[in-house]
Formats: structure tokens, sequence, C-alpha cells
């Protein structure tokens, strides 16, 4: 699987000496032009951890598949309804859940956003959201225009998926693509990175990391 293991149910003994595996790092896009920088997104985390990416149908505008790490899988809606046929049959958004020890959204769009905040599942990752194990880190990059990102609305659903706790990574800055200035530009991917990585470092060194040796 994509920079990643198989999630097959078949499992081999766990050695009391063996080494701890990578973390599992599940990276999603929505809907803004920074998704552009998708594929840099990936090529960090694959660095580090093992890695499977997630797509909306809006974000497939901007990504360029030739730049994802090439042992990379995106998922996609059509992955999501393709792979269940009859009651057995694995649910993806379940199992990608059920494989990740951090989730990232980046970008996060202000659709997304409100998705999110007001509980909606309708894509494949939007359910993901919807399933996930808040015990679990989920971190969200917004990318939206300037005054998306000052609407009243914006505030209500960040507040609203602090409760749930998720992390915010704040956008920044910048002259956008639409040619407004202001902020609301996505985090650099080298910032989202090591943001979430010295975030899980931390806990693992706290010990409060679910990460179990490889094999597991």
């Amino acid at each position: 699987m994509a920079c990643s293991e198989s999630g097959g149910e078949e499992r081999e003994p766990t050695q009391a000496n063996a080494a701890p595996r990578k973390p599992r790092i599940l990276l999603a896009a929505s809907g803004s032009v920074a998704a552009i920088k998708f594929g840099n997104l990936c090529h960090s985390f694959c660095e580090w951890a093992e890695v499977r990416a997630i797509a909306t149908k809006a974000s497939l505008h901007f990504i360029d598949r030739a730049a994802l790490p090439k042992d990379v899988i995106l998922y996609t809606d059509d992955d999501e309804w393709s792979s269940w046929n009859k009651i057995g049959d694995s649910v993806l958004h379940i199992e990608l859940r059920r494989w990740a020890d951090v989730m990232v959204i980046a970008p996060l769009s202000a659709n997304t956003l409100a998705k999110i905040a007001g509980g909606l599942c309708d894509n494949l990752l939007t359910c993901v959201v919807r399933a996930w194990d808040y015990n679990k880190p989920l971190f969200v990059a917004p990318a939206m225009n300037t005054l998306m990102w000052k609407n009243p609305f914006t505030e209500r659903h960040l507040m609203s998926i602090d409760e749930l706790g998720v992390s915010l990574i704040p956008p920044v800055k910048k002259r956008l693509a639409c040619g407004d200035y202001g902020n609301g530009a996505m985090a650099e991917p080298s910032v989202i990175y090591s943001t979430v990585r010295l975030f899980y470092e931390s806990r693992v060194q706290q010990g409060g990391s679910s990460v179990q040796p490889a094999g597991s």
C-alpha cells in the first residue's frame, strides 16, 4: 500500500524486540487552489512516515497526480463506493480511520470546514472525519480568500471543530491566487510537516502514543 504497510487482517507475531513502526499519516486535500502544493506535502511526510492520501472531487482540479510520491495511492470518492459491494466488505472511510495515527487536512477549504463543523459527511474525506477517533490527532490547515477567512461563519465553524479536538495550523498573510492580499493562504507544507511531527514526537515521548512495534 502507498508509502504504507498492508492493512490485511493476517498479522505477523510481534517480536518483543521489534523496532517501532513509522507513524501512519492520513493526508487529505479539499477544494482550494492551495491543493497544488499537496504533492509537496506528501513528499515531506513520506520522508518520516507511512502516508495514505485522500482528495475531494474539487481538489482534483488542482492536484498534479504525477507530482505525488510514486508509492502514495490517492483515494477519492470513487474508491469509497467501488470498494463495497455487499455486507461484510470493508468500508474505506472506516479502514482509513483505523489505519491512521494522525489525520491532516491541508488545504481545508471554507466549504469543507463548514461541512465538518455541521457534521456533514457526503464524501470520503468528511466521512473519515465524522468517524474519527478524537483520541488521535487531527490537524487542519485552512486556505481561502481573506474575506472568506474573516466571514463570521468561519469563526463559528472554527470554534465548533476546536470543541471536537481538531488542531488548527493557521493560514498566513500573503498575495493570494485570486490577486487579493491578506490572511487566508495555507501554511507552507514544511510548516505543516514540522508542526505535526513535533506534536507527534512530543506525544510519543510523553507515553501518549498508540504506535505499536513493526508488524502490528
